[in-house]
């Protein structure tokens, strides 16, 4: 699947030919990636990317998360996509990354946007959040700016490494805010 978000970021379903690229953006950013996603310290080889492939694809159609690539003018930027999704009661998460090069450009306000409005009309969705680790500015802007509404803090929310977990602050749009 690939949707065109508009002229310069198009979204591509991850497939499995998408590992190098992926990798090797985490590898040569491992340091700005890591101050906030936690995976990226368990990203050490490209098999690692590979395996989230697969988890994510070897899914029955039903039960599986649309996880796409963001190409910024024909060049890999990030990963953006849905996650745990609940069906039963229609809603589902946004997450997102974006390369460093890429930053500062509305790429991801324009991929969770579009998205956003994907899940609300093509998947009957009724109800989206995003999390954000507290203190990450620049992820935190995205819900900010798309309306999202503030819901509180899910304290120690995400581990961080064996010791140390992050806070996350959480928001969410309903398909009735979308107006």
């Amino acid at each position: 699947m690939i949707l065109e978000v508009n002229q310069q970021i198009k979204l591509c379903e991850i497939k499995m030919q998408d590992a190098a690229v992926i990798f090797n953006t985490i590898d040569q950013q491992r340091d700005y990636l890591g101050q906030w996603l936690p995976f990226i310290a368990h990203t050490k080889v490209q098999a690692d990317t590979e395996n989230f492939i697969k988890a994510v694809s070897n899914v029955p159609y039903d039960q599986k998360e649309l996880i796409f690539t963001i190409w910024y003018n024909d060049d890999f930027a990030g990963l953006v996509g849905f996650k745990a999704t609940d069906r039963a009661n229609s809603k589902t998460e946004i997450g997102y990354w974006l390369s460093e090069p890429f930053q500062k450009k509305g790429i991801v306000l324009s991929c969770v946007r579009y998205l956003s409005e994907y899940a609300f009309t093509r998947l009957g969705i009724n109800r989206i959040q995003i999390k954000c680790a507290s203190g990450n500015k620049r992820s935190k802007r995205i819900p900010e700016k798309l309306g999202f509404i503030f819901e509180g803090i899910e304290r120690a929310g995400e581990r961080v490494n064996e010791h140390t977990y992050f806070d996350l602050e959480v928001f969410s749009l309903l398909r009735s805010d979308n107006v």
